[in-house]
């Protein structure tokens, strides 16, 4: 056996044990045990470190090429702390704040992401297109959360295998309707796991990994960028990672200004202690922004002590907002102003005939949503300013007005009682539901760009147009016609979910149920109080309700449905008698 054939055999065996430490990992923080279980860990942890470090040197001395400087000062801070950690257990050096194994756990963490990364993954090879790899991606992240929540440290009372898998969906899919309160429910540990699902849900997991594989690699395959190009809707395939660093960029950039604008927001003696503080702080930016609106207060925003804070309301609105916009409109957005403020100052005058402009995808969606708000806005000021917004002064009315009105486009906090709305209020808000966010965002719902070009082709059936012109541009066949079965697919998914949960839970108020099962569709998380009272065959029927809605009907159809050749010939065209 050659040298670089054993290097790559210990490689191998490198990926397993940290494959296996992670998994200890989860076996430390998810059980109690023993001083022997303690010390073998301790044991385990460090002869992992010992062989990620053997391999990270070696691969350094046998490869002939440079990383770039990016990986190799990660490599270098990697190697180094590894070392110092190493040194602390075996009391080389002796620094108290270091002892602790979880320093070890980090180490391996990271290792394992950094050697999971280099690895070659052929996409042609398991002959699933990237729709089918998508949902697959959201189905495995689905059953791992479910079995992490489900580890006794998570929990402070044993939790069902049903209720675990209804959580897991409900953060990973972003919608934040719970079954068990999350507060009093989920330990410290298990509230981690549900913020981490959000997280990874809100990005995606391919997002995610395909960064990482990109930075370590310093490069990617055609291959990978084409299958990336189709998930990210990149309009150009060298574009892909770049899209991708505009995305996780612009995600940590506003959930890390979201936290110090919470953490500030709040009183330091409504919490234990300062962990619990920031704990609260990022949790509570992460599901804003990934508009899942999952909470660690029993009654959301509208816990007392909480309900009255409107700097905190301003924060978390603002946030769920920009995480709703979705990621191409808010790069557009970023880029858009950047250049207006150069050329405004002439840093840019020498540049001719170079067109900074809003695109037409963000026109629409930025007007649509500006309407969308507006006018919620001014309807629930009308229509709840003595009823569910009585309790307030005029700046409490105003301010939870604007937030009702944001959050039903997916984000699934509440500052008020939903129960107390009036009849037309709650019908309002299942519309709102419906519509969601925009496009490529971390919200659902059948989208903005979806009603408006739905809406504008209706008006321009009306006035006798064969084309649908908006700002100088004529929108494709191909996104009508998607808007159009996005419409339909979705009314007949939600029409099927609440038939039935009607059947299973007879006993619920057909209101109610329509209510939970748009919400679930749309992953907006708001509720009139049912989820609880849900039997667990209703119960899986939201779980799906809410996978569904949050990978789109027709991804799942165009993932599972076999697609044809396209033919050189065209049949004659026949006009369809409709109305």
């Amino acid at each position: 056996m050659t040298l670089s054939s054993a290097f790559k055999v210990l490689k191998k065996l490198n990926i397993v044990l940290s494959i296996v430490a992670t998994l200890l990992i989860l076996f430390d923080f998810g059980f109690s045990h023993s001083n022997f279980e303690t010390q073998f860990l301790d044991v385990f942890f460090i002869i992992t470190i010992i062989s990620n470090l053997t391999v990270l040197i070696f691969e350094y001395l046998l490869k002939a090429k440079v990383s770039g400087f990016k990986v190799l000062l990660f490599d270098i801070i990697f190697i180094g702390f590894s070392i110092f950690l190493l040194l602390n257990q075996f009391r080389v050096v002796e620094i108290s704040f270091f002892e602790s194994h979880h320093w070890l756990q980090i180490v391996i963490f990271l290792g394992l992401i950094r050697y999971l990364s280099n690895l070659n993954f052929k996409y042609s090879k398991t002959r699933l297109d990237p729709s089918q790899i998508f949902i697959l991606s959201f189905i495995l992240i689905i059953f791992f959360g479910t079995l992490a929540l489900m580890l006794p440290k998570a929990t402070y009372t044993e939790i069902s295998f049903v209720d675990a898998l209804f959580t897991s969906t409900s953060a990973v899919c972003v919608t934040g309707l719970i079954v068990v309160d999350t507060s009093t429910f989920f330990t410290p540990f298990g509230q981690g796991i549900i913020m981490v699902l959000i997280q990874i849900g809100g990005l995606g997991i391919l997002t995610i990994a395909s960064y990482f594989s990109y930075f370590f690699k310093s490069g990617s395959s055609y291959e990978s960028q084409l299958m990336l190009s189709e998930i990210t809707q990149s309009n150009k395939v060298n574009a892909v990672f770049g899209t991708l660093k505009y995305i996780i960029g612009i995600t940590f950039f506003i959930e890390g200004v979201s936290a110090v604008f919470i953490y500030f927001s709040l009183d330091a003696s409504s919490f234990n202690n300062f962990g619990e503080h920031i704990f609260f702080s990022i949790f509570h930016s992460v599901s804003a922004f990934c508009n899942a609106g999952f909470s660690t207060l029993s009654n959301s925003l509208y816990e007392t002590g909480f309900r009255f804070n409107y700097g905190l309301q301003a924060a978390v609105v603002l946030t769920f907002i920009f995480g709703g916009l979705g990621f191409p409109i808010v790069a557009n957005i970023v880029s858009y102003l950047k250049n207006k403020i150069l050329r405004l100052f002439d840093f840019k005058k020498h540049i001719k005939h170079r067109p900074w402009l809003m695109n037409i995808n963000s026109r629409i969606n930025l007007i649509t949503t500006g309407i969308i708000t507006l006018g919620a806005f001014i309807f629930f000021i009308l229509v709840e300013y003595d009823g569910a917004l009585a309790h307030l002064d005029i700046k409490g009315k105003f301010v939870n007005a604007l937030f009702t009105a944001a959050t039903p486009r997916t984000a699934g906090f509440n500052t008020i009682d939903m129960a107390e709305l009036a009849v037309p209020s709650i019908l309002f808000t299942i519309l709102l539901m419906w519509i969601g966010a925009s496009p490529s965002s971390t919200g659902g719902g059948i989208k903005t760009s979806t009603v408006a070009v739905a809406l504008l082709n209706i008006f321009n059936l009306a006035r006798g147009k064969d084309k649908l012109e908006v700002y100088r541009r004529e929108i494709s066949q191909i996104s009508i016609n998607r808007a159009f079965a996005i419409i339909v697919l979705s009314l007949f998914v939600i029409g099927l979910s609440i038939l039935l949960v009607s059947v299973l839970n007879p006993e619920l108020k057909l209101l109610d149920v329509v209510f939970e099962c748009f919400s679930a569709y749309s992953t907006v998380g708001l509720s009139l109080g049912v989820t609880s009272s849900l039997s667990s065959a209703s119960k899986i029927v939201i779980v799906f309700t809410m996978f569904i809605g949050r990978v789109s009907m027709l991804t799942l159809i165009v993932a599972l449905v076999k697609k044809v050749m396209k033919k050189n010939y065209n049949y004659p065209k026949e006009e369809i008698i409709i109305t």
